[in-house]
């Protein structure tokens, strides 16, 4: 009702607030499916792991398919290192283009007299060989018949007999295997043309091509893979001339010893010697085995003894001062990793693969420690930039507001 025409007042009802329970949080204290901090670590090693081995497999597989091109960038490779010093000391009195194609010419020269002289030797002492090599048989027959063998007598009358029938037995065969061999013949000549063309680019315009693919990276990388591509090309570079150096001095050893011996086909057994010797710790050893064998069929025991003695003494050397002076300062790696790089590259591609294992753990290994001894610094954490907290129950203070007291903040009414 109303009072003196006032409107009453509403009456309000008490109204009941509810209150809900908080959830509280429910804390795990981890015991069950814990698991142990070495186990995660080994467990994201290990997937890790096995994608590079994925990784490293399909390239290797790739490779494989294409054997004949990565064989011919690999020895345009190797003749770039070897040709580059002598194009580089040209350029300077010659055109880039000249002096590449002088350094090439004065190369193919080199390799192509010593092959001819090869050939020349041998055709020129074959007659006198095969006449030394039946007399030698019989040395070796009589020999083994003796103490401490006991053979019967004509073991190797018996042994040329079954081989003779072997050839005859298999003549079609052999062919066969004798075409295959001229096909890769031709296919080693073709890889050979193409190592020749890869590296006369080389030569001319390395740099230009390896700044041309380093603009194909993103910007920030480029550092990183300079230092890397640096790296390997100097580490690659100095094992090619390192194993060239080595190799030679082993030839010219056995040369002389070999002369002073009276072994026949002293020149053929020279460049067999530099060419083994490109496979380090077995190929020297191997050449040297040849060579008794000949010295034995030819000179007799002793003198097969005194070159089996040669393969101890030149392994001394190579180890021990031929390695540490050459190729200290670019291949870092330790013997026994030579050692299973060579028998892994054996396994897994022949003669080819025990050549090439070395240079690319060498290379590989020097990307690694330049790449983790060089790396971009770490990054310091900067000071803190929060912005300061006000007191209770004032306002923030603002960077903005704090200005020269004489002149008005923009946007206030300064009236």
């Amino acid at each position: 009702m109303r009072v003196n025409g006032a409107r009453p007042a509403r009456r309000r009802h008490p109204t009941t607030r509810v209150v809900l329970p908080r959830a509280r949080p429910v804390v795990s204290d981890g015991s069950e499916g814990r698991v142990p901090a070495g186990l995660r670590t080994a467990a994201g090693y290990t997937w890790r792991l096995l994608l590079l081995g994925v990784a490293a497999y399909l390239a290797v597989s790739v490779l494989g398919r294409l054997q004949l091109p990565v064989i011919a960038v690999f020895l345009a490779l190797v003749i770039t290192s070897v040709l580059r010093p002598l194009v580089d000391l040209l350029a300077r009195a010659l055109p880039r283009s000249i002096a590449v194609l002088l350094a090439l010419v004065c190369a193919i020269v080199v390799v192509g007299g010593v092959l001819a002289l090869v050939g020349t030797t041998v055709a020129g002492e074959w007659g006198r060989l095969g006449t030394e090599l039946h007399g030698g048989l019989g040395r070796i027959d009589h020999l083994l018949t003796g103490a401490p063998f006991h053979l019967r007598a004509g073991t190797i009358t018996d042994l040329r007999a079954k081989l003779s029938e072997f050839i005859t037995a298999h003549r079609s065969a052999l062919l066969s295997t004798a075409l295959s061999g001229a096909s890769r013949v031709v296919e080693m000549l073709t890889g050979l043309a193409l190592a020749v063309f890869c590296s006369v680019f080389f030569l001319h315009s390395g740099d230009r091509m390896w700044c041309w693919a380093q603009h194909q990276l993103p910007a920030r990388s480029r550092p990183a893979w300079n230092r890397a591509g640096h790296a390997a090309w100097r580490t690659f570079a100095g094992y090619t001339r390192g194993v060239l150096i080595v190799a030679a001095t082993n030839a010219v050893l056995v040369g002389v010893a070999l002369a002073v011996l009276r072994v026949p086909l002293v020149l053929p057994l020279i460049v067999l010697e530099f060419v083994a010797a490109l496979v380090p710790l077995i190929g020297s050893p191997i050449a040297l085995a040849v060579a008794a064998l000949v010295a034995l069929a030819a000179r007799g025991p002793l003198v097969a003894l005194l070159v089996l003695g040669l393969i101890v003494v030149i392994g001394q050397i190579e180890g021990h001062l031929l390695h540490p002076l050459v190729m200290g300062w670019s291949v870092r790696i330790h013997p026994v990793a030579i050692a299973l790089s060579v028998i892994g590259g054996a396994v897994l591609a022949g003669v080819l693969g025990a050549v090439v294992a070395v240079p690319v753990v060498s290379v590989a290994w020097a990307v690694i420690c330049e790449l983790r001894d060089h790396g971009p610094p770490p990054r310091r954490p900067g000071p803190r930039t929060n912005p300061p907290t006000a007191p209770h129950g004032q306002p923030p203070h603002h960077p903005a507001e704090h200005r020269h007291p004489h002149r008005p903040t923009p946007g206030r009414d300064t009236r």
